[in-house]
């Protein structure tokens, strides 16, 4: 877990990042701790990297507890039950704790990146002022206030009206009015159109110099999706546009392999966390903690590799819905089924005949037995026992968690085009097809708003809460409410952490 016991001035350690591809061929090296203070030579401009090095490692240092919490509302997932997190099923369900340690930790974890970040802003100022090349400067801020927005476009999805940060001083906070949630979309987007001119026009896998690192289209990308909270299905079409008509990305051909090693760095790829064990299979890795996501008691294909902890499963719902689409490519990718979970479906009588290739044997050879928690793990944060570096046991090792990717911006294009916006380099219906080829299904003509939203589901289940906020921005209130959940208006918004609420007054006052 991440914790943060406060928030102090922050300029602070900075890692080298294990995708950090310098001209000294340090990949497969550990990373090196690195500090500023006030003896740094400002004038020394080939360390202006430094401080961008350090805003990655941080962005890619996330707890293991913020995505669940962020995507686990929505009729695509469930929380696992009988476990020791029980407040994180009740959120699944709508019933908050503020006392909750996941609510705060999420807060601090993501508030204390987005103050390191100023700082490296703030560094790299220095730099500049002092010589450094302008340009790479720039294109550096760039690149951190793109990390941040991320960052920030989370906060704001997660509890609406927060703080918008303007220094690295973490006091500010203290005297800082929060700002509304359309506010901080606007804020957001604003920021993507400033920073989009100075970043690097190529994928993220094209670059060099950081290996992955932000471009202007995953900005563009940020900036849609924030105009999408606003409902400004034209701020939407125009950035969405942009990215499509550059040519420069298209959808990994294999949805399967697209969520394993396969997927690390794909052209499919705007943004994502990215892993590694070097290679080797021993010693120290940098990894997210997928245990969380996985079915327990497995037997793998590979002896000795470690189970997950059964606390993240797809819907029964989702399951139903993609199979009365006659779904099968992105059904056999989301879901692991247990034969306990595959007996759940069929107890529907409009289910009671399921395709044969449906079973507890994963493609690879991964046995999903029953458990208790769960009926289901989630199949996007597999990966395969046989893909792990030999020696390597722990489950998910070195997979990499996408953040933004193409098939989103397709769908995010379509969806604005179907609300009334105008748009260039595909249509809706060549947006969405496209998609729908990957997975093996019928073109549509004429696609509708609904057919979106449905093609937005059976693409982007259990990502980063996609489903849960696209009922919320749409009122679809009715589908929030399945398998007993009870879910009204109020409820949309998790309550500010009490931690917090007893450190910033203001958050008190507008609960």
């Amino acid at each position: 877990m991440k914790y943060i016991n406060t928030l102090k001035k922050l300029t602070f350690i900075f890692v080298a990042l294990l995708f950090f591809t310098a001209c000294n061929n340090k990949l497969d090296e550990l990373p090196e701790n690195r500090s500023f203070t006030e003896e740094t030579d400002y004038t020394n401009s080939t360390d202006m990297i430094l401080p961008l090095i350090g805003a990655y490692a941080e962005f890619q240092s996330r707890g293991w507890e913020e995505f669940p919490l962020i995507s686990v509302r929505g009729d695509d997932v469930n929380a696992g039950g009988l476990g020791d997190q029980q407040d994180f099923s009740e959120a699944d369900k709508y019933n908050y704790n503020k006392d909750y340690w996941m609510y705060n930790s999420l807060w601090q974890n993501y508030y204390g990146d987005i103050i390191k970040m100023h700082s490296a802003i703030e560094q790299i100022e220095l730099y500049k002022e002092n010589g450094g090349d302008a340009t790479l400067a720039n294109q550096y801020i760039a690149e951190v206030k793109t990390l941040r927005a991320f960052l920030l476009f989370q906060l704001s999805r997660v509890w609406g009206d927060i703080f918008i940060t303007t220094s690295s001083d973490p006091s500010d906070l203290l005297v800082a009015s929060l700002s509304t949630k359309d506010e901080v979309m606007q804020h957001i987007s604003n920021q993507m159109e400033e920073a989009i001119t100075s970043l690097p026009d190529i994928r993220p896998n094209q670059r060099t110099d950081i290996r992955g690192g932000v471009t202007k289209y995953t900005a563009l990308a940020i900036k849609a999706l924030a105009n999408l909270e606003l409902k400004n299905y034209q701020g939407v079409a125009d950035a969405t546009s942009k990215i499509i008509s550059s040519g420069k990305f298209n959808l990994e051909p294999d949805f399967y392999e697209l969520f394993k090693l396969d997927g690390k760095l794909n052209n499919e790829n705007l943004l994502e966390l990215q892993y590694s064990d070097f290679g080797q299979g021993a010693g120290s890795t940098q990894s997210y903690l997928f245990a969380f996501f996985g079915p327990q008691g497995w037997t793998p294909n590979v002896a000795g590799s470690n189970s997950g902890w059964g606390f993240y499963e797809p819907s029964l719902k989702y399951i139903k819905f993609m199979l009365s689409r006659n779904e099968t490519i992105r059904l056999e990718t989301s879901v692991l089924f247990t034969n306990r979970g595959i007996e759940a479906i069929k107890s529907d009588p409009a289910y009671a005949t399921i395709p044969s290739w449906i079973t507890n044997t994963t493609r690879d050879g991964d046995v999903i037995n029953d458990y208790a928690r769960a009926l289901f793990a989630s199949g996007k944060h597999y990966l395969p026992s046989n893909q792990l570096t030999p020696g390597r046991k722990d489950y998910g090792t070195n997979k990499n968690l996408t953040c933004i990717r193409y098939a989103e911006v397709l769908l995010m294009h379509a969806e604005a085009i179907t609300q009334g916006a105008t748009g260039t380099g595909m249509t809706a219906d060549q947006a969405v097809n496209e998609v729908r080829l990957r997975a093996g299904l019928n073109s549509l003509s004429g696609v509708t708003n609904a057919q979106v939203m449905n093609e937005k589901f059976a693409e982007l289940a259990m990502e980063w809460g996609t489903r849960y906020y696209d009922m919320i921005r749409l009122e679809n209130y009715n589908e929030l409410n399945y398998d007993g959940r009870a879910f009204s208006e109020d409820k949309k918004f998790l309550p500010y952490p009490q931690t917090q609420v007893d450190k910033l007054p203001i958050l008190r006052s507008n609960e």
